[in-house]
């Protein structure tokens, strides 16, 4: 099975963290829309597969009328099998959220919304240049739970002088709702944000990675209690409610990106299109493709399996990696792991033959997936 993801590359205002490709620009949405249905048209013999998942993201595909989402799921069901679809995803903010855009996008047979909150508290928000207030953010989240059951929020934590107390408060917001998805993410400075401007001028406090560990230790625990299953690094879901397009990712699926600067990837070639909305336009409207392919290597593939099989709970099948690239990268991966597994921060599970991150290792992950990594050339095959 695979999956389709639409990159909305426009958002109402940009916020101070963010690095993603977007544009506050949407005199060109028209044409950008067209051009994407296009390029839907284009790679329709890429997916050879029955879709599992359609994910919108962004930017900010909440600010799309409507009619142009329909028009995208209309142009993916003419040319893709869907007869298998299981997950439709809206990324969406809370200021866009309505009673009539739920109503419209439920008809739409979207049956998943991930709403990106980040934080209930006013000055959180205005310190990330968001545009909803940590009223709106609650009255938004109730309104959803009117129309949808399957309802994802994003929080970010290690936010400057935001308080224990208001993190856990964050927390408990969403588990007395009993939201069943939470995607987590701690506040990272990205090279030429605003955020990176305003710390080096020091208008707002550097990022404390203490902090963001606390906060991130702090979540684990609470949701835990709560019956919530940490499935992956960042995400956490009560049984029944894992992101089927995100599961995806995370196990080497298949997904086609359609828009500017979306990637895709077919288990051998990785690609990526143009981040410039203006030339992506151009090329489709002239027939071309502007995209990049990369033809993975051996050792490509198992640094990519190491990278995302890490962090989920399953962790990474030695049985796989044997079958997939071969016994001498068995060896290595076993050879790099054991100082971790010494210091606790890795598990090796002998029944299972998996090997996953630690409690302790949790917020170290991708870290120790890059010491698992294969950085020179082992043999022929690699």
């Amino acid at each position: 099975m695979a999956g389709v993801y639409i990159h909305i590359p426009y958002c109402s205002q940009a916020c101070h963290y963010c690095n993603f490709h977007f544009s506050t620009q949407l005199k060109s949405s028209a044409q950008m829309l067209e051009a994407m249905c296009l390029e839907i048209e284009m790679r329709k013999n890429e997916l050879p597969q029955s879709l599992k998942t359609i994910y919108f993201g962004g930017g900010t595909p909440s600010i799309l009328a409507v009619e142009h989402l329909h028009q995208l799921i209309e142009a993916i069901k003419k040319h893709f099998s869907v007869e298998a679809l299981q997950e439709i995803t809206l990324e969406c903010n809370p200021e866009d959220i309505t009673a009539t855009k739920l109503n419209d996008w439920k008809a739409l047979g979207i049956n998943r919304l991930s709403i990106g909150i980040q934080s209930f508290f006013d000055k959180d928000l205005k310190l990330m240049n968001r545009i909803h207030s940590g009223k709106q953010a609650l009255e938004s989240l109730d309104l959803a739970m009117d129309y949808f059951e399957n309802i994802s929020v994003d929080l970010i934590y290690g936010i400057p002088n935001q308080s224990d107390a208001e993190w856990k408060q964050n927390i408990t917001t969403i588990t007395d709702r009993k939201i069943p998805h939470i995607s987590a993410y701690a506040l990272t400075v990205e090279p030429n944000t605003a955020l990176d401007r305003f710390i080096a001028k020091e208008i707002i406090p550097p990022v404390s990675d203490a902090q963001a560990e606390a906060d991130f230790f702090e979540l684990i625990e609470r949701l835990s209690i709560d019956g919530y299953e940490h499935y992956e690094t960042s995400n956490f879901a009560k049984p029944g409610f894992y992101s089927v397009n995100n599961t995806a990712y995370w196990t080497g699926a298949s997904y086609l990106g359609i828009g500017p600067s979306a990637h895709s990837f077919d288990g051998e070639v990785r690609s990526w299109n143009n981040r410039n909305n203006h030339k992506y336009i151009s090329a489709i409207n002239e027939g071309v493709l502007p995209i990049e392919r990369e033809q993975l290597s051996l050792r490509d593939k198992y640094n990519e399996y190491v990278m995302t099989a890490l962090r989920t709970k399953w962790g990474i099948s030695l049985d796989q990696i044997s079958a997939r690239f071969g016994e001498h990268y068995n060896d290595y991966l076993q050879k790099m792991a054991q100082n971790h597994i010494e210091e606790g921060l890795l598990s090796y599970d002998q029944e299972m033959k998996t090997l996953s991150v630690s409690s302790k290792g949790k917020f170290l992950v991708d870290g120790l997936a890059s010491d698992l990594f294969l950085i020179e050339l082992q043999s022929s095959n690699s």
